[in-house]
């Protein structure tokens, strides 16, 4: 995610569960159409849509946006490269999950053949 060095320079997040696109456009110093446009360059990036088309973000999507912005605009990424870079993030991430997961049912199947020898 972001470095802490970063968060210093962008206003903390309030607790809210939903966040209308100007106040995301606040929070992450980056203007509405940019965030409009990020929509369709980042899959990841899928605000709800409600009556009137209009886009409410939650925190994850808050995120994902300060993340793509340190990686455009603070690490020189283009929008190609920043895209392959969240997808292998993500990718890694997951393994990471599926690694622990495996590694606690490992666990607890030792503890069940353990009972079962008793």
């Amino acid at each position: 995610m972001l470095e802490p060095s970063h968060n210093d320079e962008l206003p903390p997040i309030p607790g809210k569960r939903y966040f209308t696109i100007g106040e995301v456009s606040d929070l992450c110093a980056v203007k509405p159409h940019v965030l409009r446009y990020w929509e369709q360059e980042f899959p990841q990036l899928n605000p709800i849509k409600r009556r009137g088309n209009r886009r409410y973000y939650q925190r994850q999507d808050v995120l994902m946006i300060r993340q793509i912005r340190a990686l455009l605009y603070e690490q020189g990424f283009t929008i190609g490269g920043a895209r392959l870079r969240l997808t292998s993030d993500e990718a890694k991430d997951d393994s990471t999950q599926y690694k622990q997961l495996i590694r606690q049912m490992i666990a607890e199947l030792e503890d069940v053949l353990l009972v079962l020898r008793k």
